[in-house]
């Protein structure tokens, strides 16, 4: 299976169809109640919702997930066509789509079992996803490509040319993945008055958004947070409680995190820590997700 643990949790839901041609006499025989097995669609939505909640055990790479919420019907259609739409939710990592899939085939197979001995001629077609929505693909905002950004790593170390960059680079190659422009790299020591003088600076130049990394820590040195939070007309606590409450689920050490979240006039400022794990876990957690707050900021709703 593939590694979700740098995914967060979202409702997500996923919606298939299944379609059977059967003969008249299935269809007469449904609609009378008076197939030898016993009643058709009760049987088969029992083996969906089965199907559903086991898709893990049967399909090798699929995730055992919390399924939330299930629904499924059956439609008789012109031509004695059987049509078994379901719908699946799941706040989780990971979407629900073959669970609705395997919901689906399950009921078909059966609704096949449940008729075969009285129709020698069915027929399972077209087995299809017909919808889904959450995770970051219901996230990307539009107007994130137009942005305009800088990254700021804060460290004496890195200032004086004692230590490599690495954590700013990370967050550089995240923001192009999602085509945000990255103006400029640029290193401060941990001093508040050069980080202040900086970030007012790119805010001048026209920054839709600053992320700073490093000086987020419990040491004397450690500035970032207090730094920003005097400089923020909107503060936006949230968002470093949510990045927080993701990297504490990987490691004890995340509620030490000082970090900062707000805007300055209308550039966003996010404050990261310094290690490159850190980082990766901050990104996870709040890319793409804060880009909606642009849309906001422009009176769009989602």
């Amino acid at each position: 299976m593939i590694d979700i643990t740098n995914k967060i949790n979202t409702l997500r839901t996923a919606t298939a169809k299944a379609v059977l041609k059967v003969s008249g006499v299935s269809i007469k025989a449904i609609k009378e109640n008076a197939v030898p097995k016993g009643d058709v669609f009760a049987s088969a939505r029992t083996a969906g919702l089965l199907g559903v909640k086991n898709t893990s055990l049967t399909l090798p790479h699929c995730h055992p997930i919390p399924v939330e919420y299930t629904d499924i019907n059956f439609f008789v259609r012109k031509n004695n066509i059987i049509e078994i739409n379901i719908e699946v939710k799941t706040i989780y990592k990971t979407g629900c789509e073959m669970e609705a899939l395997y919901g689906a085939s399950v009921c078909a197979l059966t609704v096949y079992d449940m008729l075969k001995p009285i129709d020698k001629n069915i027929v399972i077609g077209e087995i299809s996803l017909t919808g889904k929505s959450g995770g970051k693909s219901d996230n990307l905002i539009s107007s994130a490509v137009n942005l305009k950004s800088t990254v700021l790593v804060v460290s004496d170390s890195v200032f004086s040319g004692k230590s490599m960059d690495m954590s700013g680079k990370i967050i550089i190659d995240k923001l192009k993945s999602y085509g945000i422009k990255v103006n400029k790299l640029l290193t401060v020591p941990d001093d508040e008055k050069l980080l202040t003088e900086n970030i007012n600076k790119e805010i001048k130049d026209g920054a839709d958004m600053i992320i700073t990394t490093g000086g987020t820590g419990a040491s004397a040195r450690d500035i970032t947070g207090e730094t920003v939070r005097k400089m923020l007309d909107k503060d936006l606590t949230g968002i470093m409680e949510a990045a927080r409450s993701f990297g504490q689920n990987k490691t004890p050490y995340s509620m030490m995190s000082d970090g900062a979240a707000g805007f300055k006039g209308n550039t966003l400022i996010l404050t990261f820590p310094g290690s490159p794990a850190g980082v990766k876990d901050y990104l996870n957690a709040l890319l793409p997700y804060v880009f909606h707050l642009f849309d906001v900021r422009k009176g769009k709703r989602h």
